[in-house]
């Protein structure tokens, strides 16, 4: 078989709950996956270039959002949503297919960061007026 019906289709939410006391963004899928993301992952692992750079080894570790908060989610189109968060970061567009990606990675994501986070000399609460630090190709960073 070939063309698009030959690939399933990228699993769309059912439902999302934005969680502002445990700071998690819930999400629930068509397929019947259920994800709890905590903000502070989001906030590190957003899509935006800001975090991303603009290609390979441009990519700036995120630090001191462990107490991030999310003020609004906008939709965007069909597609996904963009979160606005409280420290000013409004610039991350998250589709349903990247949200399912860091809902399905997000332990093995997280583990990546906690270690990039550590070599850079940093802690989760550290960082919060350093300068941010480059990191490798790795984690949330990666495409």
């Amino acid at each position: 078989m070939t063309g698009p019906s030959s690939h399933p289709a990228a699993p769309l939410p059912v439902d999302i709950k934005v969680r502002t006391q445990s700071r998690v963004l819930e999400i629930a899928f068509d397929d019947g996956k259920e994800f709890s993301l905590p903000f502070e992952f989001l906030r590190v692992c957003s899509p935006s270039a800001e975090v991303r750079g603009h290609g390979p080894g441009q990519e700036t570790l995120q630090t001191g959002k462990r107490h991030v908060g999310i003020t609004a989610v906008e939709p965007v189109g069909n597609y996904g949503l963009k979160p606005i968060f409280d420290d000013g970061h409004d610039s991350g567009i998250y589709s349903w297919e990247y949200l399912y990606r860091l809902g399905k990675e997000q332990v093995l994501m997280w583990e990546d960061y906690l270690r990039r986070l550590e070599a850079a000399g940093f802690t989760r609460e550290s960082g919060r007026d350093a300068p941010m630090m480059t990191s490798g190709p790795t984690g949330c960073s990666s495409h």
